[in-house]
């Protein structure tokens, strides 16, 4: 689960990490109001989305004014007429794709004079299980440019979880960032700050670009970018009532209801599948015949006749699905139930694209007699390798 800038700061802030003052506006009139809250006398309009690249970006309506997603105003006047440029308009950013995010959000913060940007980020480093903080001194640019183009730039400091943030891992980091003195020194506090919000609050990323260093020598956290490992969040509820579901893939939150994991690829092969490992492999053999997976979909282990009805409802709400391939290994899960599930799906939501289905394992046989009986246009396949080609086959024709 991902949340904005400014619920990002105000958690940051309640640890202790250096932060500009700033103001969340919802509404267009409430925006003169919030800036002349703050001293000035300039003020950074930043639109809220789930995505980076803000700056950089276009607004699709020309009622937006001329500019990205972030802006200086000169004025608490400015700063309100910039902030009812963007409520409601589209944000077309890399990240967001040609679609765009409705801006619903605005954050105005008080501006900062800045000496340099640097890169910071803290994430779970899956290969060694530890947490690793990442440092560069090429911050306010895209992390991957520098990664692909000046791999030196970036140093990487993994902290072991038996001894926690030490004080030579700070000093690492700093060093890493060409910071001195008492610059240095806020560093020392910093990092251990980050750390600590990190493992308390269960973070997957935070990611800080650019977090600058003032012409008074000061450290600042000027942008700030987390997200929180789902499977932990029934220990935050704080944390919970940030989520802003305006800013989800429908479908992805419908399936969340239902206790489904899906995620929207750019396919237009649907595929339902019970187990991420076999999810893979489908999504894999897909691509391996010339096509495309629309989806990622697993239902799970145990999954009900209802739950499998919804994710069929789910993946034919997709309208760039064309094709659709189950593939089931029934263990815990009966291969019976799977198909009950999906004769109901079809008879409630209607199928006009091609259908795939390959059972295998607990009550096959029972689960293929019931998709032949059903009456239903439902191609068979025998594995997994003939339910692929017969799936591509029939969406290219």
């Amino acid at each position: 689960m991902n949340i904005h800038e400014y619920q990002a700061k105000r958690l940051l802030k309640e640890f202790g990490a250096p932060v500009s003052e700033g103001r969340a506006v919802l509404a267009a009139n409430e925006a003169e109001k919030a800036a002349k809250e703050l001293p000035g006398p300039l003020y950074v309009v930043k639109a809220q989305i789930h995505a980076g690249g803000r700056g950089k970006g276009k607004f699709k309506e020309a009622s937006a004014g001329e500019g990205g997603g972030v802006r200086l105003a000169k004025s608490p006047e400015e700063a309100a007429e910039f902030a009812k440029q963007m409520l409601g308009a589209t944000l077309v950013t890399k990240q967001t794709g040609a679609e765009g995010k409705q801006v619903g959000r605005i954050y105005i913060e008080n501006g900062s004079d800045i000496e340099t940007e640097l890169y910071l980020s803290a994430l779970v480093d899956r290969g060694t299980g530890r947490i690793a903080f990442i440092a560069s001194t090429e911050g306010g640019m895209n992390i991957e440019e520098v990664a692909e183009e000046t791999p030196e730039k970036i140093i990487t400091v993994q902290i072991d979880p038996a001894t926690g943030c030490m004080p030579h891992h700070a000093r690492r980091i700093a060093q890493a960032l060409g910071l001195k003195g008492a610059t240095a020194k806020q560093c020392g506090k910093l990092i251990p700050t980050l750390y600590k919000a990190f493992v308390e609050k269960d973070m997957s990323l935070l990611e800080i670009n650019p977090l600058i260093v003032t012409k008074t020598g000061d450290l600042l956290v000027l942008d700030a970018k987390v997200g929180f490992d789902p499977n932990a969040l029934f220990r935050h509820e704080n944390i919970l009532e940030m989520r802003d579901k305006s800013e989800e893939d429908p479908m992805e939150l419908k399936a969340s209801e239902f206790d489904l994991s899906y995620v929207k690829l750019d396919g237009n092969i649907g595929c339902m599948v019970n187990g991420a490992g076999l999810a893979m492999s489908t999504m894999d053999i897909i691509k391996h015949y010339g096509a495309e997976p629309a989806n990622f979909l697993d239902v799970g282990g145990g999954a009900t006749k209802e739950k499998v009805t919804e994710a069929f409802k789910i993946i034919t709400t997709d309208p760039a699905v064309k094709g659709i391939l189950v593939n089931i290994f029934g263990g815990i899960m009966q291969c019976d139930v799977i198909a009950e599930g999906i004769v109901a799906a079809v008879k409630e939501v209607g199928l006009d694209d091609p259908l795939v289905v390959r059972l295998e394992g607990t009550n096959v046989e029972k689960g293929k007699e019931i998709l032949a009986n059903s009456g239903l246009k439902i191609t068979p396949a025998d594995d997994l390798e003939d339910a692929a080609q017969k799936v591509v086959k029939a969406v290219q024709g």
